[in-house]
């Protein structure tokens, strides 16, 4: 699709990294510039304790730097900075995450250059905001925008999610305002700068808790993987064999095929559970019923009867289960980089027909 694009990354870690590999998926030319003088992209050295010392790269890099060209250059350097700047003057996209002040200190802010190459798009994500001098990793963000106080169990302390989620969101709202600045280009023939924090994409993803908090002042507090609107939906609980399910019970009939699933229906007479906002306020009671009559199922058994009703729910997998499954096993992308082979989940899953 994007063939005859071409996108330059001065950019790293993963939020501008994740932007660059969704265009080389999509078949985009993408020259990520790391900086030579601190040996390249910090997530280079990001390494598991397994993995081997003698790679010059970690799977974290390789999760998100697929089917790129990396060049070692330093800005401060006069010839390194001038091929840089002919790299830029033949792209479409530039993808940039300094910190603020940096862009401007090496001529590299959008102002500048737009100045010289107008039909550039300069894709520019920050932390806190243009203007916001403070340094940002994603779970900081998680703690400055809500996430970390919502997550945890009742009486744990926050905790942060186990993916870098603030700057996956982050990298989608810069790729969806790429994709305008492409299409408006295509009419006007100018380019444009399009900006993003990563505390804006974080307050943007906020949706219902947000809503809850602005419309009916209640503050989220942290409840495990339940839902604060729905009941039961996100409560797990462990089958006889020790796995452990997820039901998803989104309307009052899959609640009324749930206990005939599970053979309850006496609790449809029983006031507390005959709406969901009745089970949203009785959820312990409810759940401690739950967890009884399916503690008592197999997890082959369960899934078999809740699946015959088209009721929600889910298995709980680990990683190898999960890429056991042959549809997930379709979305692993392999790539060399610096010779050596290295996997990673597909970032651009939708199709065109």
């Amino acid at each position: 699709m994007f063939e005859n694009l071409k996108v330059v990354e001065l950019a790293s870690v993963l939020a501008g990294p994740m932007v660059g590999t969704f265009f080389a998926e999509l078949g985009a030319e993408v020259i990520k510039i790391e900086n030579k003088s601190t040996h390249g992209d910090v997530t280079r050295t990001w390494k598991l304790p397994n993995e081997s010392s003698q790679l010059n790269f970690s799977a974290y890099y390789a999760a998100a730097n697929y089917g790129k060209q990396s060049l070692f250059l330093d800005l401060k350097n006069e010839a390194d900075f001038s091929h840089v700047l002919e790299l830029i003057a033949v792209a479409d996209i530039l993808i940039v995450n300094f910190k603020a002040g940096d862009a401007a200190k090496l001529g590299l802010d959008a102002l500048s250059l737009r100045a010289k190459f107008p039909k550039l798009i300069y894709a520019a994500l920050t932390g806190f905001g243009e203007d916001d001098h403070r340094t940002a990793f994603d779970v900081v963000l998680q703690a400055e925008t809500g996430y970390m106080s919502m997550n945890g169990e009742k009486n744990s302390k926050p905790l942060k999610m186990p993916i870098a989620f603030i700057d996956i969101l982050a990298a989608h709202q810069l790729k969806e305002g790429i994709l305008c600045a492409l299409i408006q280009r295509g009419q006007t023939g100018k380019g444009a700068k399009v900006s993003v924090s990563l505390y804006d994409a974080a307050i943007a993803s906020l949706a219902n808790q947000a809503t809850n908090y602005l419309m009916a002042d209640t503050i989220p507090a942290r409840m495990g993987s339940g839902h604060p609107n729905i009941a039961p939906y996100g409560d797990l609980f462990q089958t006889v064999n020790g796995e452990w399910i997820v039901l998803a019970i989104g309307t009052d009939k899959q609640f009324i095929d749930l206990l005939q699933v599970l053979d309850l229906s006496e609790l449809l007479s029983d006031v507390k559970y005959i709406t969901n906002a009745s089970r949203v306020l009785n959820r312990e009671a409810l759940n401690s019923l739950l967890t009884a009559t399916i503690g008592s199922f197999t997890a082959e058994k369960l899934q078999s009867l809740l699946a015959s009703r088209n009721i929600p729910f889910g298995r709980v997998k680990d990683m190898a289960e999960v890429f056991a499954h042959p549809q997930s096993q379709k979305l692993i992308l392999e790539d060399k980089i610096e010779n050596t082979s290295a996997k990673r989940a597909k970032t651009a899953i939708f199709k065109l027909d």
